[in-house]
């Protein structure tokens, strides 16, 4: 389904769990991807929020078409230091040529890190 081999994807450690236009979910583990005081770094926050709008707005594309990124924003809310964060996105709109997904990513306690809200444009596939 999704190829992480020698991606960004695979290097943060990045985990799909669930996989659907509907919801998504992945985990990240914090030790790696860390900023120089320690903290999960707010950059990694927004990959797993991207990767998760991304793959979401591509389900929901369908295999004639692609989905490419057009926007992302995030607000970081607390600090992780260790553990595991999780990240789950669910659709804010699924449109003909254009999908947004809203992704709160949560810590091992379940409390809120992050938000982010992603925006693909959907568009046909280029000739093989």
């Amino acid at each position: 389904m999704l190829r992480t081999a020698g991606t960004l994807v695979e290097r943060m450690g990045i985990e799909l769990v669930e996989a659907a236009p509907e919801r998504l979910v992945a985990t990240m583990p914090v030790a790696g991807n860390t900023q120089p005081y320690g903290l999960l770094h707010g950059g990694a926050s927004v990959v797993l929020a991207e990767t998760l709008g991304s793959v979401g707005a591509a389900l929901h594309a369908g295999p004639d078409r692609v989905a490419v990124g057009v926007d992302v924003n995030a607000t970081h809310h607390r600090a992780v230091r260790e553990g595991t964060v999780t990240g789950t996105a669910e659709p804010l709109h699924l449109g003909r040529t254009t999908a947004s997904y809203q992704v709160v990513v949560t810590d091992e306690a379940g409390r809120r890190v992050c938000t982010a809200r992603i925006t693909s444009q959907l568009r046909d596939a280029p000739p093989r």
